[in-house]
C-alpha cells in the first residue's frame, strides 16, 4: 500500500484518546483498518492541561492501532474542542479584473486567504473557514461559482477561532509522541462529516455530540453551516453529581452511571435500590435508582438547555 492512501485520525478526548487507522477502498469508501484507545488523564474539557499524561495516553493508543491494522504511523489529523472554541460569520470580497474570465479556484482560494488575515483578538487565532455562499455581481445565494463569469466576487465565512495556546499545546503532545500534525480539525465538523447526510444538512438540523468532558455543536441550515459551539459540560460532570448526590466515591459513581443509570427518573420504579460495597469492611450502602436517575435527568435538562441556547442564538 501506499503510505499517501492512508489516513490517521486521533482524537484527543477528555475521558480517551483515540486513533484510528482507515483508508479509501475502490469504492471510495473508507475502509477501518486498526483501532486504538486508552485512558486520558491528562485532558478537562477538552483542553490539555498536562503534557506528559497527554503524550503518554497518545503514544498507547497509536501503538495499540499500530499493531492492529499494521500500519507505521507517522502523520495524524488531530480533532480540536474545548470551551475555548468561538464561532463568527464574516463576508469577503474579492474585484475582478475582467469579466471575461471565468471565476477560478484561485479567486476562491484568495478570498479564503484573506479570511486568515482578520484581526484576532489577542492569544486568538483562526482554525477554519467554512465558505458559506457566494454572490457574484449582487446576484446571491451560488453554492459553486467556479466558471462563472462576474467582476465583483463576494463569499459569507463561517469563521472558527480557538486560543493560540491550546492548539500550541495539542501540537505539542503529539511531537512529542514523535508524531507529525497533517491538520487541525474541529471536532463538530468532523462529527457532522462523519453522520450527517446532505438531506439532513439541507431540511436544517443540529448535531450534539456529548462528550466526557464536553458537548460539541454543529447547526448546518440550507446545506450550509451555520453555527459551531462547544459546551463546558459532559458526561464528567454527571459523575461528579452522582459521586456528590449519594457521597461515593467518583469510581463506583461511574459504575452506576454506566449499569443503571437513566435520564429519565420517572421510568424508573420507587423500589429498585442498588447496594455498593462500603470501603474497607465499612457498611455497604443503598442507592435508589430512582434518585440516581433525578440527579442525571437534572444535569442532561441542563445540558440540553444550553444547546437550545445555542440554537436560538
Amino acid at each position: 500500500m501506499e503510505s499517501s492512501e492512508i489516513v490517521v485520525g486521533l482524537d484527543i478526548g477528555t475521558t480517551k484518546i483515540v486513533a484510528i487507522v482507515g483508508r479509501r477502498n475502490e469504492f471510495g469508501k473508507i475502509e477501518i483498518l486498526g483501532m486504538g484507545k486508552s485512558e486520558s488523564y491528562g485532558v478537562a474539557r477538552g483542553v490539555v492541561q498536562n503534557i506528559d499524561k497527554t503524550v503518554e495516553a497518545i503514544r498507547v493508543a497509536v501503538a495499540e492501532a499500530e499493531t492492529k491494522s499494521g500500519v507505521d504511523i507517522k502523520v495524524v489529523n488531530v480533532g480540536i474542542a474545548g470551551q475555548h472554541i468561538k464561532s463568527n460569520q464574516h463576508r469577503g470580497i474579492k474585484t475582478r479584473a475582467s469579466a471575461e474570465d471565468e471565476i477560478s479556484q484561485n479567486d476562491i482560494d484568495a478570498l479564503i486567504d484573506d479570511m486568515f488575515k482578520l484581526v484576532m483578538q489577542p492569544g486568538e487565532e483562526i482554525i477554519h473557514v467554512v465558505p458559506q455562499e457566494y454572490i457574484i455581481d449582487n446576484e446571491s445565494g451560488i453554492k459553486n461559482p467556479i466558471g462563472m463569469a462576474g467582476i465583483r466576487l463576494e463569499a459569507n465565512f463561517h469563521i472558527i477561532t480557538g486560543q493560540i495556546a491550546a492548539a500550541r499545546n495539542i501540537y505539542k503532545c503529539v511531537h512529542k509522541a514523535n508524531l507529525e500534525v497533517s491538520g487541525l480539525t474541529l471536532e463538530p465538523l468532523a462529527s457532522a462529516d462523519a453522520v450527517l447526510s446532505d438531506e439532513e444538512k439541507e431540511a436544517g438540523v443540529v448535531l450534539v455530540d456529548i462528550g466526557g468532558g464536553t458537548t460539541d455543536i454543529a447547526i448546518f441550515q440550507d446545506g450550509i453551516i451555520r453555527h459551531t459551539a462547544v459546551i463546558p459540560f459532559g458526561g464528567n460532570i454527571i459523575t461528579e453529581d452522582i459521586k456528590e448526590g449519594c457521597t461515593i466515591i467518583k469510581n463506583q459513581a461511574e459504575l452506576l452511571k454506566i449499569k443503571f443509570g437513566s435520564a429519565l427518573a420517572s421510568e424508573n420504579q420507587e423500589n429498585e435500590i442498588v447496594s455498593i460495597p462500603g470501603l474497607r469492611g465499612r457498611p455497604h450502602k443503598e442507592i435508589s435508582v430512582k434518585n440516581l436517575s433525578a440527579i442525571i435527568q437534572a444535569r442532561m435538562e441542563e445540558i440540553i438547555e444550553h444547546v437550545y441556547y445555542e440554537i436560538k442564538n
